[in-house]
C-alpha cells in the first residue's frame, strides 16, 4: 500500500518557525515533522511514499531524497496551485494512484497502530475511510479541530463549525480513487479543501469512519501547538514499568538531557556504553576505601542511573529502537550492577575484614541478577493485564541505584548491601507469587 503525504503548504500560522524552511521540515525533538510521519508509517509497514510539494518544495526534496536514508521509497509531485486548498494537493496525485492508498498530513504526528488498524479494513464499492477520535484528549484544541458527524459507522458531515459532532478528524485516511472525482466536483463548486471532497463522498454514503480509540495523534498548526507537541512526546517516554525513583526523580532529569541529545548525532548504544563506563568509574571509587571516594562513587552511580534512561528516550524519539539495542543495554546494565556491588563489597571487606560482608555482598549481587531475570516475565504479564499505558508497582534498578547513592552519602556501605540483598530477593519472591497466581487463575 502506498501513502500520499500532503506537504505543499506554507504553514504561516507557525510564524517565525517557517521563515527559512517549509513547515514539514520544522524540527521537533531531533526530527522534522515529515520525517516523523514517514518513520511512523514505516513502522506500520508502509514503504512507498508519494509526497506532494509546493512551498519550498526543493528543500523538501533535498532533505528527504529518494527515501533511502529512511528505508523507504519516495517520489514527488509538485502542486503548482499549492496556495489553494489542500484538496488541490490530493488531486495533483491522481495520475500516480489508481488503487487504494493512505493519505497523511505532513504536520500530523500519530501512533503507528492507527495505520495498522486502517490497513486491516477492506474497502468496498469505492468507499473511503477516515480515522476519527471520538474521545479526544485534553490537549486537543477543539475550537480548531475539524469535526465529523457519524451515523451507523458512516460520516454524514465534516467541518470546523459542526456543533453536535461525533468525533474529530485525525487527518489520516484510507482512500479509494473515488476521492479524485469527488474533489473535482468540490473544486468545481468553489471548495478547494479536502473536506469538500469528503463531504461529497459522505452525501453519497461512501465515507466510513475508523475509531482510533486511545491511540495518540496531534495536529501541529501553531507555535503553541508545537510546544504542546514537544511536551506530549516527552511525557510519552515515561514507561508503565518505571519504578518510583525513575518516574519521579530520574525521568525529569533524563528527559532534559535527552532533549539536548536528540539534536546531536549521538546514537542510543553510545549512551548505553557511557552509562556503563560511569558505573565502572563509580566502582573504582568505591574500591578506594575512604569516605570521600565513597561519596564520589555514589554520585556517579546515581548519575549513571539517570543517563541509563536517555538511551531509550533518544531511541524512541528518533525511531532508532532495535532488538539489539535493548539487548545491548540490558547486558551492560548487568555488568554495571556487578561492578558496583562488587566495588561496595570490597570497600566493606577491606575496612572490616569480616567474611560476613562477603556473604551479604553475594546475596545482594544474586538478588540483583535474579531481579533482572524475572523482569521480562513480570513486565509482560502486567502489560497484558493493564495494557500498554497502565502503570504498576515495580522495584528494580532505579531503586537499587538510589539506595547506593543515599547509603554512600551517609557513609553506610554495609547497610546498602543489606538493604539491597533483602529488598531484591523479597521483590523476586513477590513477582514469583504474582506470576504463580496468574498461572492458576
Amino acid at each position: 500500500m502506498k501513502a500520499l503525504i500532503i506537504a505543499a503548504g506554507e504553514g504561516s500560522r507557525l510564524g517565525s518557525l517557517t521563515k527559512d524552511e517549509p513547515k514539514p521540515l520544522i524540527k521537533l525533538l531531533g526530527l522534522s515533522l515529515i520525517e516523523r510521519v514517514i518513520l511512523t508509517a514505516r513502522e506500520a509497514g508502509i514503504v512507498e511514499f508519494i509526497i506532494v510539494t509546493g512551498f519550498m518544495g526543493e528543500k523538501l526534496k533535498e532533505k528527504l531524497g529518494n527515501g533511502d536514508n529512511y528505508g523507504v521509497n519516495i517520489t514527488y509531485i509538485e502542486n503548482k496551485e499549492w496556495q489553494g486548498g489542500n484538496g488541490t494537493s490530493v488531486l495533483a496525485a491522481k495520475r500516480a494512484l489508481n488503487e487504494d492508498f493512505v493519505l497523511l498530513m505532513a504536520d500530523h504526528i500519530f501512533e503507528a497502530k492507527i495505520l495498522n488498524g486502517l490497513k486491516e479494513v477492506k474497502l468496498k464499492n469505492k468507499e473511503c475511510l477516515l480515522a476519527i477520535d471520538k474521545t479526544p484528549k485534553e490537549y486537543i484544541d477543539l475550537d480548531d479541530a475539524t469535526k465529523v458527524n457519524v451515523e451507523n459507522g458512516r460520516i454524514m458531515d465534516i467541518g470546523k463549525k459542526i456543533e453536535n459532532h461525533s468525533g474529530l478528524d485525525c487527518g489520516i485516511f484510507l482512500l479509494s480513487p473515488s476521492i479524485f472525482e469527488a474533489l473535482k466536483k468540490s473544486i468545481k463548486e468553489g471548495n478547494q479543501a479536502l473536506s469538500g471532497g469528503i463531504r461529497i463522498l459522505a452525501r453519497n454514503k461512501m465515507m466510513k469512519c475508523f475509531d482510533i480509540r486511545d491511540a495518540f495523534w496531534f495536529d501541529i498548526d501553531t507555535k503553541s501547538s508545537y510546544k504542546k507537541a514537544e511536551k506530549i512526546l516527552l511525557k510519552q517516554l515515561i514507561k508503565p514499568r518505571d519504578g518510583p525513583v525513575s518516574r519521579f526523580l530520574n525521568r525529569p532529569v533524563s528527559l532534559r538531557i535527552s532533549k539536548l541529545l536528540v539534536k546531536t548525532k549521538v546514537r542510543p548504544n553510545l549512551i548505553s556504553f557511557a552509562s556503563f563506563l560511569i558505573c565502572v568509574f563509580s566502582a573504582f571509587f568505591f574500591s578506594r576505601g575512604n569516605y570521600f571516594s565513597l561519596v564520589i562513587g555514589g554520585l556517579l552511580a546515581q548519575f549513571s542511573s539517570i543517563v541509563d534512561g536517555c538511551d531509550g528516550e533518544v531511541a524512541r524519539l528518533k525511531f532508532q529502537e532495535s532488538d539489539y539495542g535493548a539487548w545491548f543495554d540490558a547486558v551492560l546494565d548487568r555488568y554495571a550492577d556487578a561492578f558496583l556491588l562488587f566495588g561496595l563489597t570490597y570497600h566493606v571487606y577491606s575496612l572490616s575484614g569480616n567474611h560476613l560482608s562477603l556473604l551479604i555482598g553475594f546475596m545482594a549481587i544474586l538478588g540483583t541478577f535474579m531481579n533482572s531475570y524475572t523482569a521480562d516475565q513480570y513486565d509482560g504479564f502486567m502489560k497484558r493485564k493493564l495494557g500498554t499505558r497502565g502503570h504498576y508497582f515495580r522495584m528494580g534498578r532505579d531503586v537499587r541505584m538510589f539506595i547506593i547513592f543515599i547509603g554512600a552519602l551517609i557513609n553506610q556501605p554495609l547497610l546498602i548491601l543489606v538493604i539491597i540483598a533483602i529488598l531484591m530477593n523479597i521483590e523476586n519472591i513477590r513477582r514469583a507469587v504474582v506470576l504463580n497466581k496468574r498461572c492458576y487463575a
